[in-house]
């Protein structure tokens, strides 16, 4: 699981709080962790392999979304890899790991495995939190028409410098002076905590709202589209809400314990004496709370591609082939069928005038395709018996 009180454990002065979670039922809750993370890492593995019988996944020529979703599934594999052997270490060497309880010693090898590992989950679970804000945004743009495949270089440096610094930052303050120094007032841990979920909070309030202005935008699109909104605009419109709805159900419910237990252990760390019978309550909430942090992070991935592409299904084709690109060919084959040929006795200006619509036509066509890229083979034949498709 990705919690900053992985990194406040590796202080051998931590606070009482994160001595209660850490130090309840310990090999329980690293087999949970082991569990969790390789159920995800298979599943997410097999969503994403290509499948016999199935037609390649959709995915337009110039957009960036399908880029970045790969990368947030990429991310949840290797965060969920990190845990693996993080927890793998903790059960299989525990004299190894008690010595970070130890101030004065000279072997700084389980610091340095215990900060090191813990870095690792926060940096990649941190990004993937980046990447899925980036999506929000390129959703936006994609359908303003101010987006492309040039500025997944852009989300590139913003994720990536964004998530390095913050983690950097965080553990430094946490450290400062010395990692056996650290832990010795709130001024150390509070900063650390704030980048760790400065990302979580950005996508819980920003991306809510830039889809609710991405679905508006892609109403108006479909409007616009035809003058009319029939009935397959309306159906193809609200796929797309759906889709952005399991997304952030998926994020709220992988980390909404996050925040609980992380609240609960402030207010904890507060009181002058934890285990006062008062707190009994408090404490049992913190480490219920804890234990479904270690089973619902690592699954993130996995349930992020149910909701990007829906059940991709069992059989995997491991041969390679050449995927066509679907866009090639339904332009290749409009031009040839001449769908909407223009009369032959119109004007240049016309023609022109017609010319510039179908364009026109074709970027609206590709910015909600880009949306409802990775959709299941029922929601494709919706988007290709919609009339927005017909000017192809």
């Amino acid at each position: 699981m990705a919690s900053p009180r992985l990194e406040t454990y590796c202080c051998p002065n931590r606070d009482a709080a994160t001595q209660l979670v850490m130090n309840f039922q310990p090999e329980v809750f690293c087999g949970v962790c082991i569990a969790s993370a390789s159920v995800n890492l298979l599943l997410t593995i097999l969503q994403l392999l290509p499948k016999k019988g199935q037609s390649p996944r959709k995915m337009p020529k110039a957009s960036s979304s399908s880029t970045i979703l790969l990368l947030i599934s990429i991310c949840d594999i290797f965060g969920g890899l990190g845990m693996i052997f993080r927890s793998s270490v903790w059960l299989g060497f525990p004299d190894f790991i008690a010595n970070i309880s130890v101030v004065n010693r000279t072997d700084m090898w389980p610091s340095a495995f215990c900060v090191g590992s813990a870095m690792w989950i926060q940096l990649l679970y941190s990004a993937g939190f980046w990447w899925l804000f980036c999506y929000a945004v390129d959703s936006y743009l994609v359908v303003r028409r101010s987006a492309g495949l040039s500025t997944i270089v852009l989300y590139h440096m913003m994720t990536w410098g964004l998530a390095v610094m913050l983690c950097v930052e965080g553990i430094t303050l946490l450290y400062y002076p010395s990692l056996s120094s650290c832990e010795n007032g709130l001024e150390h841990a509070i900063p650390h905590y704030i980048t760790t979920y400065a990302p979580l909070l950005l996508v819980l309030v920003v991306n809510p709202i830039l889809f609710r202005r991405t679905v508006a935008a892609v109403a108006s699109l479909l409007k616009g589209r035809q003058g009319i909104y029939t009935e397959n605009e309306r159906r193809l419109g609200t796929e797309i809400q759906i889709r952005f709805f399991k997304i952030m159900l998926v994020f709220i419910i992988c980390w909404s314990s996050n925040i609980i237990n992380e609240s609960l252990l402030f207010y904890l760390e507060m009181q002058p004496d934890i285990n006062e019978m008062p707190l009994k309550n408090i404490r049992s909430a913190a480490l219920i709370t804890w234990i479904i942090m270690g089973v619902l992070n690592p699954m993130q991935g996995f349930l992020f591609t149910l909701a990007f592409y829906g059940w991709t299904g069992w059989r995997v084709d491991l041969k390679w082939r050449k995927r066509e690109i679907p866009w090639e060919s339904l332009s290749s084959s409009t031009v040839g069928d001449n769908a909407y040929p223009s009369p032959v006795n119109y004007q240049s200006n016309i023609h022109d005038s017609k010319k510039i619509s179908t364009t026109d036509s074709q970027q609206t066509d590709e910015a909600i395709s880009m949306l409802s890229e990775g959709n299941t083979s029922g929601d494709d034949r919706l988007t290709r018996s919609s009339p927005i498709y017909q000017g192809w």
